[in-house]
């Protein structure tokens, strides 16, 4: 026999409190969405890895010129050789490293606002300045990852619940280390 818990949520924002109850299914949801969201990442790295030669030149430097508050800076950085190599590289690892760390859930909250931070830097390079372009799949993956963030995924069926218990000279090591609590869950 098990013994049930109330799954509740919620936090004050702008004077507003907010409440819910998480469905008995909330769980496995979470650890779907924490998998998917990394598998997505992760075969984008490995396309960029193993696929044809990457190049973030082209999208940086064709980002929409007049619409997106960034294209300068993109085209800018586009036209820039050390910073081209360097995204070449940098782009690619961190999809894998992001991709393998919300697979087995460790150090979820990190990995989840580093997808969350490319995935806004790929939005606002790819902004047209269109109203109905103002939802599009990049803007709806950095929610995605802020959303696996904010629940703690990396504690249900992942690696960050063991972390986080580990014993450093008779204290867990988030009670010993407490800032890790931002980088874990």
């Amino acid at each position: 026999m098990s013994t049930k818990t109330t799954n509740e949520f919620g936090g004050e924002f702008g004077g507003i409190t907010l409440l819910g109850k998480a469905h008995s299914l909330s769980a496995l949801f979470i650890v779907l969405l924490r998998a998917t969201i990394g598998g997505m990442i992760l075969f984008a790295g490995l396309g960029k890895v193993t696929g044809e030669a990457f190049d973030a030149s082209g999208y940086l430097v064709h980002a929409p010129a007049a619409a997106s508050p960034v294209s300068g800076l993109y085209a800018a950085m586009g036209s820039t050789p050390w910073f081209v190599e360097f995204a070449n590289v940098f782009v690619p690892a961190t999809q894998l490293l992001i991709g393998a760390a919300l697979i087995t859930g460790a150090f979820v909250r990190l990995a989840a606002l580093g997808g969350a931070m490319q995935m806004t830097l790929f939005y606002l390079g790819g902004w047209s300045g269109d109203f109905l372009a103002l939802f599009d799949s990049t803007l709806v993956y950095a929610v995605v990852f802020l959303t696996v963030a904010a629940f703690g995924a990396g504690r249900v069926l992942g690696l960050d619940a063991y972390i986080e218990q580990i014993q450093v000279g008779g204290q867990a090591l988030v009670e010993r280390v407490p800032a890790l609590r931002y980088v874990l869950g």
